[in-house]
């Protein structure tokens, strides 16, 4: 009898959802017990009827370098990375060193950490900004910048760019009424239509968009920047945010980037280094954490000065001169993220620019090699990469046809390189820390190769 693509294609997912299922069989029972109970948003964003089956999260049990392993003991080579947190690798000594001192002394919430402000010393020193406020995540950050912007200009609108992601704040989730009609409207239910009634969604890198920017340059509090996108990550338009700089400038529009990626990263001084334009505020995150959690909003004085009224001294008749806005939060500055931000700014810091240099370039080694294989497989997708930040991207001559009939293949690819021990984010995409080693991505490499020519074989891919 003769065996159809149809029939080949059912066989792979049956002999694929039996193999993952059985080696990940705890962390599927423990998603089933705890769904009733358990709200949880990126479970359901991997669904598709087809691989129900296999639609739950890896349950973490221990993590160490560029090592993770689950609740049934399988070790996996990590390329999430604590979603770019982790670009020195899970659990260095030393951070590690700074927590278990700062438990031992206890965490005293309300008192000031004794070491904040040597860390807003730091931020300042290697991002440039004149004046560093804390949040406990990015979106708290990003949050507080825009009101900070607002306050400032005593502007209401401000630009944001499709593709860019820039927290849940409901402020910023929105998308644009059509291609021609830049005013904003809800992403998604639960946000009220007045939250964005301010905001206009321009699409990155265009000169039309700066067009757009003049336009509504007297009314714009802000423009709020993704500097790369990491769902675009092949799109880096220095040119476009040089002349997007002397535009808001010339208008006094607050230029804040959105670096909770790039952030130190992808240079000591984030994507304002990288691409030589200076922000009015930047929001940072993640890395500067060590796998805490932690929100950072640095900026000029100008605007910083919303928050504590401005700079005044002891032994005179100074007071603080700025109108303030609001800001606050229990757990900002809290003294464990503290502890671990100092040790790994203070460890950045000793090591210098070499090693982002040195990683950027390691990355970049591992994005062409899986290049000339996809490319050899006559693949629709290559992978891009700014700093070590990789992600997958769709071949300009494929753009035009239909891309949903590979995405099946796309997805599965996941589940093959958690199959094969590697945990990724997205269809392929990720993140290199200073803790993967050549044997590592090696490994990494072969995987990904292994799992597409089984996907190609069973007719999922081109």
């Amino acid at each position: 009898m003769q065996v159809t693509t149809l029939d080949m294609k059912q066989q792979h997912l049956t002999a694929l959802i039996e193999r993952y299922t059985k080696r990940t069989q705890t962390s599927k029972q423990m998603t089933q017990a705890y769904r009733p109970l358990l709200a949880d948003p990126r479970v359901p964003d991997w669904f598709n009827l087809s691989t129900k089956e296999m639609c739950y999260l890896i349950v973490g049990k221990k993590s160490k370098g560029s090592r993770i392993w689950d609740i049934d003991n399988n070790e996996y080579v990590d390329i999430i990375m604590g979603f770019g947190a982790n670009l020195l690798g899970h659990n260095p000594q030393f951070i590690q060193e700074a927590i278990i001192e700062q438990l031992e002394k206890g965490i005293p919430l309300g008192p000031q950490s004794e070491v904040v402000g040597e860390v807003a010393k730091l931020i300042s020193e290697m991002t440039g900004m004149e004046r560093v406020a804390f949040s406990n995540t990015g979106t708290e950050a990003v949050m507080t910048a825009i009101r900070l912007a607002r306050a400032a200009t005593k502007r209401n609108k401000i630009v944001i760019f499709s593709g860019a992601y820039h927290g849940h704040f409901d402020g910023t989730l929105a998308k644009a009424q059509t291609n021609k009609n830049p005013e904003a409207v809800p992403i998604t239910p639960g946000v009220l239509p007045g939250m964005i009634e301010d905001v206009l969604i321009l699409d990155y890198g265009s000169s039309q968009s700066l067009e757009i920017i003049k336009t509504y340059q007297d009314e714009l509090a802000a423009v709020l920047v993704e500097p790369i996108q990491t769902r675009r990550p092949d799109l880096q338009p220095q040119e476009f945010l040089q002349q997007l700089r002397q535009l808001t400038q010339k208008s006094g529009i607050t230029l804040i980037f959105d670096e909770m990626i790039t952030g130190f990263r992808l240079h000591l001084g984030g994507a304002q280094s990288w691409f030589g334009v200076e922000a009015d505020i930047a929001t940072y995150g993640k890395v500067v954490g060590g796998g805490m959690p932690i929100g950072v909003i640095a900026g000029k004085a100008t605007y910083m000065d919303k928050i504590d009224g401005g700079m005044w001294n002891y032994g005179d008749t100074s007071s603080p001169e700025v109108e303030r806005t609001f800001f606050a939060g229990t757990h900002c500055k809290h003294p464990l993220s503290m502890a671990a931000a100092w040790a790994v700014l203070k460890y950045l810091k000793l090591q210098g620019s070499s090693l982002q240099a040195e990683l950027n370039q390691r990355t970049s080694q591992y994005v062409e090699r899986l290049n000339v294989f996809f490319a050899a497989k006559h693949l629709p997708i290559r992978m891009a990469n700014f700093g070590s930040f990789f992600g997958p991207v769709f071949r300009e001559e494929f753009l035009s046809g239909d891309v949903a009939s590979i995405m099946m293949g796309l997805d599965l690819l996941r589940y093959h390189l958690f199959d094969r021990g590697v945990l990724l984010r997205g269809e392929g995409g990720g993140f290199l820390s200073t803790s993967h080693t050549d044997e590592d991505v090696d490994y990494i490499v072969q995987a990904m190769k292994d799992s597409i020519n089984e996907i190609q074989a069973a007719g999922f891919l081109p």
